[in-house]
């Protein structure tokens, strides 16, 4: 079944991952799983952190930088299907390098993810301010349709 916005909201915010879409000036596209929150505005806060990476010049980055346009998904899988959803959030997406809601963004963050605790955590900040909501869960109504399910229901 498809969700409705506020329900496909609240799944998403209770994910621990999500993954973020982005595309630059190329076209293609890139996706990294990323640890977030939803601040006080509903926007998504994703953190870019001090762990290991080959450079800080991110792609993901360079891509918002040309390209604000970016989809993030999270889901659920488990092996009774009974039990699968996914919810997605579209919208544009700046970037927040300091200032009081950024500190207070990675304080967010902090709480949803203990191991942040003793991390110097001064990173950017990638906003998403979303313009829709859009989700699907199993429901016995799906196998009633399943036959006619097209790939670009989804």
């Amino acid at each position: 079944m498809r969700l409705d916005a506020a329900e496909a909201r609240a799944r998403f915010a209770g994910s621990r991952v999500l993954r973020l879409a982005t595309t630059g000036r190329d076209g293609q596209p890139h996706v990294v799983p990323c640890t977030f929150v939803l601040d006080e505005q509903g926007r998504i806060a994703i953190g870019i952190d001090n762990k290991p990476k080959s450079t800080g010049n991110l792609r993901r980055l360079r891509n918002i930088a040309e390209n604000p346009r970016v989809s993030a998904i999270a889901d659920h899988y488990d092996e009774d299907w009974n039990q699968l959803w996914w919810a997605r959030a579209d919208g544009a997406a700046a970037i927040e390098q300091s200032g009081a809601g950024h500190r207070a963004r990675w304080h967010q963050l902090i709480s949803k993810y203990p191991q942040y605790r003793d991390q110097v955590l001064d990173g950017p900040i990638i906003l998403v301010t979303i313009e829709s909501w859009s989700g699907w869960a199993f429901s016995d109504e799906n196998t009633a349709h399943a036959p006619t399910t097209r790939a670009g229901d989804y």
